[in-house]
């Protein structure tokens, strides 16, 4: 039985990491809305591929902070 200490720091720490997958996603998104319009792209196409990049680099990440060793 984990003590209420050890369960507190795991909610923690995922909470942690679902605030920073957020925070890159908004990042990606802002980053990308700004880079279209510098580049004058008709199509908005780094507000997509950013996002979509940092959502897979993410995922990676969490599949390997998680996963036991």
């Amino acid at each position: 039985m984990k003590s209420r200490k050890e369960t507190n720091s795991e909610l923690l720490k995922y909470a942690g990491m679902g605030m920073q997958f957020l925070g890159s996603i908004a990042l990606g998104i802002f980053i990308g809305l700004k880079s279209d319009k510098w580049l004058n792209f008709s199509f908005p196409l780094l507000v997509w591929l950013l996002p979509l990049l940092i959502i897979i680099g993410l995922t990676i990440k969490i599949i390997k902070d998680t996963s036991k060793k």
